[in-house]
């Protein structure tokens, strides 16, 4: 999109119409990171915007819904969540040939090591404790006072999201994978009994999702809303407690091999119970259930990233390396429910 001259004066020519105070487009540069929709600085006479836009080519059904994002954001503005502020979105695909939204720049750090090599102790407890906090409001925001009680389907979470993931990945398919067949079949025979916990649930909540100040730990925004719904909030924070599994130096990098205490990090038990503390929750039975849900999730996920590496529409250039995690984060469920 950055080098085609026509396109950005016809986007230049939208947002200084449809944008209340956008001046004079000047630039556009994609972020290089991200595996799914692909995300643009806007630079502008009138200051910084961030585009994010659904992946040009064929599209899996119900992914890519950058218009939910933009709700969701929107719904979270007066929240105890921090969120970029929505500004526009634009469903006419003439412009940009598919759907997009315009939010607020949010300027910050992003870390990309859950280690945190570039803190020191004190600033990594930190950094923990903000997620922590972060994800506990998220989960206790009234859904129905910020308009969000539509969002999603209550009940059954865990059972739909299996079944869904389940055909994503079978679409996606490139090479048969043991463990995620092991999975597929196991997953829907041991669901935990249903307890009607509902909350709004990020989907993807990890350190590099983040945007914290620049001028402390405190977290400013949490970024990438595409997998948010409405389902369990024991998803979200399993999805997080994979990184206490994942190895420092595997393509998406984790904390499986680290002395965490010793750095300032909190141990995955210690995490769970911190959030359970937040919440008012005594505990959380069948743990390994949302921790063996997760693995294949995310396993799913990355083998559509794969998918579409193959097809030629992938976001990112890393989309190979990300991909071909799926059949390690498969197996590393396995042990979960032997």
């Amino acid at each position: 999109m950055q080098k085609d001259p026509k396109t950005l004066v016809r986007l230049g020519g939208y947002l200084q119409a449809n944008l209340s105070g956008f001046d004079e487009l000047r630039n556009i540069t994609k972020f290089s990171d991200g595996q799914s929709n692909p995300t643009y600085l806007i630079q502008a006479k009138s200051g910084k915007y961030v585009l994010r836009k659904q992946p040009s080519g064929v599209l899996l059904k119900s992914a890519h819904a950058v218009d939910r994002e933009f709700h969701v954001i929107s719904a979270l503005k007066n929240t105890n969540v921090p969120v970029p502020d929505a500004i526009h979105l634009c469903k006419d695909k003439r412009i940009l040939g598919s759907l997009f939204y315009v939010m607020s720049f949010e300027p910050g750090r992003v870390f990309w090591n859950p280690s945190l090599p570039e803190l020191n102790n004190k600033q990594r407890a930190i950094v923990y404790d903000e997620m922590n906090r972060v994800l506990a409001a998220l989960h206790d925001v009234d859904i129905t006072a910020v308009g969000l009680a539509d969002y999603g389907k209550p009940g059954n979470y865990f059972e739909r999201q299996i079944n869904r993931w389940t055909k994503q990945y079978w679409a996606c398919e490139t090479t048969p994978i043991d463990a995620m067949n092991q999975l597929i079949k196991w997953l829907p025979q041991n669901l935990p009994g249903e307890d009607s916990r509902v909350s709004l649930i990020h989907g993807d909540f990890r350190i590099d999702n983040i945007v914290f100040e620049s001028s402390s730990v405190k977290i400013r925004a949490l970024l990438d809303w595409e997998l948010s719904t409405l389902g369990h909030p024991y998803a979200d924070l399993a999805y997080q407690c994979m990184q206490w599994r994942l190895a420092t130096d595997a393509t998406i990098p984790g904390l499986g091999n680290l002395d965490r205490e010793s750095i300032g990090i909190p141990g995955e038990e210690q995490y769970v119970s911190l959030y359970c503390k937040r919440r008012g929750i005594a505990e959380i039975p069948e743990w390994n259930f949302y921790l063996a849900f997760s693995f294949f999730r995310f396993a799913a996920i990355l083998q559509g990233v794969l998918k579409r590496a193959i097809d030629g529409n992938a976001s990112s250039k890393k989309a190979f390396e990300y991909g071909a995690m799926a059949p390690t984060l498969a197996e590393m469920a396995l042990p979960l429910i032997e």
